[in-house]
């Protein structure tokens, strides 16, 4: 990018707060509050090197005087459940692999020592001008963190008419097809047959497993 571009950067509004350790989201009201020419910016990083990404980008900015212009780095987790050998734990995984949060004031010397950051690739959003997070989205994620934290995800997918074994509840051994996938609650209806009627029962993702 020429110096040309130099004017590329308009004043912008944003989120300001103060910086925190990576990976850690900050409190809603935190997030919301007004900074002078920060917004939240979606950084594009080899996958598996998040956190070092994070870590570089402190060391750069106190290395090269732009830490002032660099609020906080965030790579967003969630919670999951699964069953291992018929128990359920609970871990810790990237809502976004391969993405880091950063709050910054954009211009283009910024731009361009965030991009030479080792294992960076660039910004989502492309081109020569990053397109910022509007509050609503930064709002989402911050969501999708509580909510997880308070009520863990099942770690597991399915799909309409795919076979499954029930194997907790009054139903345990039965099969049945699921129905409908309802993914932001953890839930399925299985289609089970009952008495030889084909029955709708609601069940979580835990509570089945899939049919070889």
């Amino acid at each position: 990018m020429s110096p040309d571009h130099q004017d590329e950067y308009p004043d912008q509004t944003g989120n300001q707060g103060e910086p925190e350790e990576a990976g850690q989201l900050p409190a809603e009201d935190e997030a919301a509050a007004p900074g002078a020419n920060m917004n939240w910016y979606i950084v594009h990083s080899y996958s598996g090197f998040e956190n070092k990404v994070a870590e570089s980008l402190r060391t750069r900015a106190e290395a090269f005087g732009f830490s002032h212009r660099i609020g906080q780095i965030l790579i967003p987790t969630e919670e999951v459940v699964e069953l291992r050998n018929g128990k359920k734990v609970t871990s810790k995984r990237l809502v976004y692999p391969g993405y880091v949060l950063v709050q910054m004031e954009m211009d283009d010397d910024l731009w361009h020592a965030v991009k030479a950051t080792p294992r960076v690739t660039g910004f989502l959003g492309g081109g020569n001008v990053p397109t910022p997070l509007t509050a609503d989205e930064v709002n989402q994620i911050l969501y999708r963190q509580q909510t997880s934290a308070e009520r863990p995800r099942p770690k597991l997918s399915f799909e309409k008419n795919e076979t499954v074994r029930i194997i907790e509840g009054p139903f345990t051994n039965f099969q049945g097809k699921v129905d409908e996938v309802n993914t932001e609650r953890g839930t399925l209806r299985v289609m089970v047959t009952i008495f030889g009627r084909s029955t709708p029962v609601e069940l979580e993702f835990l509570q089945v497993e899939k049919t070889q």
